[in-house]
């Protein structure tokens, strides 16, 4: 009884701290949003792990080019839950200027928080279709941070020597062979085991893999998923068995493999010869072993029937402004987004340092770094691509339904059959 005593009382006074705060935000400014001397704070937080370092670099030159602004990074992402981690620091009163939000879907439960960023500099910039999620009427909510596209990232050595030709496995069927030949040769090429499932990361299966059978249920349209009152699971079938043979050629326990051991201690070392994963890795494989990075890897699309060669690629967070916060803070906010995508100093970072494909026009595209982003970019511009729907499900639907439930069926606690029966009514009780 004490904790929940102390739980609501903690509560109704984060709740009055907000509402202090959003009355102070409508006056003159909000004191708090400068600091002891004199600056401008813009407290971001951000999901992706893996530009950490590069990102907390680039800040620190926006602030020696603009004394007179000081931004305070807190990035969540990784292992953690970063839409849990932003619903809590919303509910403790700690409401950053900028955060993420993953399209329609987020766009609809932050709305009242969302500044129209329409006469941005990077708006304006932004490629054709980049801002489709984050659109309402004639304003622009979101920001796209890049495109990014996700498969099967394979090293190449491995593939070779067990006379694998990456390029032939359009196909489940073509796969499956492939990944019994490589089983068969394990040992003698320094194999734990073909490929790393992390299956204790929710965002792996629930938003990539499921995604890659459920976008042609909706036509690969993000609007047209986020106006759905039902989800067909025409493609369940495939799903399950593309999880199975993951699941069947994993390291094991897969429900304990997270994706720090999926990337950094099993492919970077080349344990395993094949992960599920997508071109935002490459920085973090480029830290462990930057010759195998560089010359080793390469990504294949997860096979769809109707749908073979194609690759998911869409835009993995937007960046929004906190309406919230003073004016000075808004523009302020502004400004560090639009110097980011739009100056030659925040381009340069962007291509060489953070390793994006770009979402946004005037940028040197023969610049893209890297061997994965390079095949996205490839594939994106030739319109192979499967679109990233999974972005408009019902709010947390991917993630606490459809994931959980998938390891579910991996630890044997429920059948496929429950999977789909469960997440389709899910999924419809939600949209009524």
């Amino acid at each position: 009884m004490k904790r929940n005593k102390l739980f609501l009382t903690k509560g109704f006074i984060a709740i009055m701290l907000v509402a202090v705060l959003i009355i102070a935000g409508c006056s003159s400014g909000d004191e708090n949003e400068e600091s002891a001397d004199g600056k401008t704070v813009v407290d971001i937080f951000q999901f992706k792990v893996e530009f950490k370092e590069q990102f907390e670099e680039i800040v620190k030159q926006y602030e020696e080019e603009n004394p007179d602004v000081k931004i305070d990074v807190q990035t969540v992402g990784g292992g953690n839950d970063y839409a849990a981690s932003l619903k809590s620091s919303f509910a403790a009163g700690n409401e950053p200027a900028i955060f993420n939000v993953g399209g329609p879907t987020e766009v609809e439960e932050y709305r009242d928080y969302l500044t129209d960023l329409s006469d941005t500099k990077a708006a304006e910039a932004a490629l054709e279709g980049t801002l489709t999620g984050v659109m309402e009427d004639d304003k622009v909510l979101g920001l796209p941070y890049s495109q990014e596209g996700y498969g099967y990232i394979y090293n190449k050595e491995i593939f070779e020597q067990a006379g694998i030709n990456p390029e032939e496995l359009t196909t489940y069927e073509a796969l499956e062979e492939a990944f019994a030949t490589i089983d068969s040769q394990k040992e003698d090429l320094g194999l734990e085991a073909v490929m790393a499932l992390p299956a204790k990361e929710l965002w792996v299966m629930g938003n990539h893999l499921a995604n890659t059978y459920i976008a042609p249920d909706f036509n690969n349209d993000i609007m047209e998923a986020y106006e759905a009152s039902t989800i067909p699971f025409s493609k369940a079938d495939e799903l399950q068995r593309m999880l199975d043979l993951q699941n069947e050629y994993s390291v094991q326990p897969v429900l304990s493999l997270d994706y720090s051991q999926q990337v950094e201690q099993l492919f970077s070392t080349g344990k395993v010869a094949v992960i599920q994963q997508g071109n935002w890795i490459y920085p973090t494989v480029e830290q462990m072993d930057a010759e195998f990075a560089e010359n080793n890897i390469g990504m294949i699309p997860i096979p769809v029937d109707g749908m073979e060669g194609q690759l998911p690629v869409g835009v993995p967070q937007y960046w929004v402004v906190n309406s919230q916060k003073g004016e000075e803070v808004q523009q302020a906010a502004k400004d560090f987004l639009d110097w980011l995508y739009t100056s030659d100093a925040g381009k340069d970072f962007v291509l060489d340092e953070f390793k994006f494909i770009p979402a946004y026009e005037g940028y040197d595209t023969e610049r893209i770094a890297d061997p994965l982003s390079q095949e996205v970019y490839r594939y994106s511009q030739e319109g192979d691509t499967i679109g990233w729907v999974f972005m408009a499900s019902p709010v947390g639907w991917q993630e606490d339904t459809m994931a959980v439930n998938m390891q579910r069926y991996l630890s044997g606690d429920i059948s496929w059959e429950e999977v789909i029966e469960q997440s389709a009514a899910d999924w419809e009780n939600a949209r009524q």
